[in-house]
């Protein structure tokens, strides 16, 4: 499968891309460019809006708005003007860490992670309730980035970047407990190193790969790759499926560190792409906070 070029929003780290059903837009961030955009594929109208600080990821709410980490800790977030409200920020102390990669879970609370930007294992994975409590679920992280839960709800799919593994969970939607670490799937060796991820229908993990140029389709129950989609950028973040029952396949990119002559053979990178897939996602979960 080969992704096509969507929006061509150069951004030096696109992330986090949502769906949201409502408005019928793809919303996505970019980290280092302090920004978030709103994508409309019936109009191909973009929005884009400034943030103040650097947003590694949000989540629609269901109240309407979002609620979003960063540089700085928590917050409530407007889309449209890109404002933000603190909530809390349990790292104020480790100034070499922000927030990087998070998602809602299906009860409606808002899972997020820390990087250290020192590459040390300093880092941390969080829940913020929805009555804005936050706990923080486990540390000795470097890169906290993909989070998914399987269809069921049960189980929980984590990726430290550094470590080049996806770790799977027991997850207690009741009370947003982890439990029984294991891991299911390992990069070998090589350049890329898995970074955003989702979820389809069947329950196979899409993972985008850092350094990779693509985006992996892989069974955890197997530890097998199933498919590949190639995306013409070096560095892919992140991706989201286009709602519920949808085979479309949005994909973020980035391009910083890239060289003059790197951007030239690949002019595109920093921009949104998608691909059908064939195979049926699943859609965001909202905050309930």
């Amino acid at each position: 499968m080969q992704a096509e070029l969507a929006v061509d929003c150069t951004c030096e780290l696109g992330e986090g891309p949502v769906w949201d059903a409502a408005e019928g837009s793809l919303i996505w961030v970019d980290i280092d460019g302090r920004a978030i955009y709103r994508y409309w594929p019936d109009s191909g109208k973009v929005h884009k809006a400034e943030t103040r600080v650097s947003i590694g990821a949000f989540a629609l709410r269901e109240q309407g708005g979002a609620v979003a980490a960063g540089a700085g800790g928590f917050y409530f977030l407007d889309i449209d003007t890109g404002e933000l409200q603190p909530i809390a920020d349990p790292e104020a102390h480790l100034q070499h860490n922000r927030f990087n990669d998070g998602k809602c879970d299906p009860a409606g609370r808002f899972l997020a992670g820390t990087l250290s930007k020192r590459d040390e294992p300093e880092a941390a994975f969080y829940t913020l309730d929805p009555d804005l409590h936050v706990r923080k679920n486990f540390d000795q992280v470097k890169c906290s980035n993909g989070i998914a839960w399987s269809p069921d709800g049960r189980t929980m799919y984590y990726i430290d970047s550094m470590t080049r593994k996806v770790a799977a969970y027991d997850y207690d939607m009741a009370t947003g407990e982890l439990s029984a670490q294991r891991i299911v799937i390992h990069f070998e060796d090589g350049p890329e190193l898995p970074d955003g991820m989702t979820v389809d229908r069947e329950g196979m993990l899409w993972i985008a790969e850092w350094d990779g140029w693509g985006v992996s389709r892989w069974n955890p129950n197997t530890g097998k790759r199933l498919a590949r989609i190639k995306v013409p950028s070096q560095f892919v973040t992140s991706c989201a499926f286009a709602g519920e029952g949808s085979d479309l396949l949005y994909i973020t990119t980035a391009r910083q560190g890239l060289s003059g002559s790197e951007l030239s053979e690949q002019p595109h990178s920093g921009g949104l792409f998608r691909v059908r897939t064939g195979v049926e996602g699943t859609a965001s979960f909202l905050f309930r906070g």
